[in-house]
């Protein structure tokens, strides 16, 4: 049998045993003037501060897809961020990509970091989002399993690697109703398990405002996926890594 049937195959078990259809949420269908801002990797002192106070500003909300290793360093951090009006969502207990952990950990390991965040933020978690949006019917079942709805991304902020301001606004703009944006309010190191080589130089803050201001010249709003999401309909695509 040849990978892609191998594919198919497993969609289709999936949706016989977890009901609900296969894929991460890409974008939402919605007549809503909304694009939907996410970050990842934090929360981390300096970097999330900055990007909380250029959404103030914007008057902007946004979804924090957090590590559960910079949780446990910054708890009050992560209650800045919910008490700021954001939506908290997981990236992980750390930063290592889940195709490369053993198979049999995966169910437990959802189940427990969801468990742990939202004990830590003292919100319910919907959303999760794998490192390096890596991911298999194995850990999609398991996802789900968990009770959460894996989210990957359209637009992004480029913030992750080094190019230019003016790059990184062109990627970043292109989005349209309904578009998930990728930011980055922190950076995936040794302490989250992973060496993804030095961080870029830029001011994390100045960028969103940036981002902000031109959404706003394409009279679109930036808010958290929930706040898209409640406004239209999740549109799924089966976007599997092995």
């Amino acid at each position: 049998m040849s990978a892609l049937h191998r594919l198919r195959n497993g969609a289709a078990t999936a949706v016989r045993r977890v009901g609900a259809p296969v894929g991460s949420v890409m974008r939402v269908r919605t007549d809503a003037p909304l694009v939907a801002l996410t970050f990842d990797d934090g929360p981390v002192d300096g970097g999330t501060q900055k990007v909380l106070a250029a959404l103030g500003d914007a008057g902007a909300t946004a979804t924090f897809f957090v590590l559960l290793t910079r949780v446990r360093r910054a708890p009050a951090l992560l209650r800045d961020v919910v008490a700021a009006g954001h939506e908290i969502a997981l990236h992980g207990p750390d930063h290592r990509r889940l195709t490369t952990l053993p198979p049999d950990s995966i169910r437990s390991r959802m189940r427990d970091s969801r468990s742990e965040l939202e004990d830590a933020a003292g919100v319910p978690v919907r959303w999760f989002r794998p490192p390096y949006g890596a991911q298999n019917m194995r850990i999609w079942r398991a996802t789900r399993a968990a009770g959460m709805t894996p989210v990957l991304w359209g637009p992004t902020l480029a913030d992750w690697r080094t190019t230019s301001t003016e790059e990184r606004l062109r990627l970043a703009v292109q989005g349209e109703r309904g578009a998930i944006i990728l930011g980055h309010d922190g950076f995936a190191d040794a302490v989250d398990g992973v060496d993804d080589g030095p961080a870029p130089e830029l001011d994390k803050g100045r960028l969103v405002s940036a981002v902000a201001a031109g959404y706003a010249d394409k009279g679109l709003s930036l808010r958290s996926l929930g706040e898209v999401a409640a406004s239209g309909r999740l549109v799924r695509e089966a976007r599997f890594t092995h």
